[in-house]
């Protein structure tokens, strides 16, 4: 079985700022429906996590130095959340998450670095 990471990605803190609370009701709802799509498909997710607003992330610059408040990158769109999921069929959990960005959140599905890849 393949392990992904999938990014939500979408705009700074849409979800808490510009959208009603019936809007992110609606939106919440989708996301159960996707629970629902990716047990049925035989998608095991074993983690991820929706994540706060941007203005809580703490941001350390490459190379090191002091931490600073916000994301690091000054974008419009920022990742608002993961799955961790386990699969067998890419196509099928890309078709699962097309449910997620019809929502107007784009989807980055990534494999993971499997470890007996990687050099010892």
């Amino acid at each position: 079985m393949s392990s992904y990471t999938v990014l939500i990605i979408g705009a700074a803190d849409r979800w808490w700022t510009s959208m009603s609370l019936a809007e992110r009701t609606e939106g919440y709802a989708q996301y159960a429906r996707l629970g629902e799509a990716l047990a049925a498909g035989g998608h095991r997710v074993v983690g991820g996590a929706e994540l706060t607003r941007t203005s809580e992330a703490r941001s350390i610059p490459a190379g090191g130095g002091p931490a600073t408040d916000g994301p690091y990158a000054e974008t419009v769109e920022q990742v608002g959340g993961y799955y961790q999921v386990e699969t067998d069929d890419l196509d099928g959990l890309v078709e699962c998450f097309q449910i997620i960005a019809r929502t107007g959140d784009g989807i980055e599905i990534r494999p993971n670095v499997d470890a007996a890849d990687r050099p010892s």
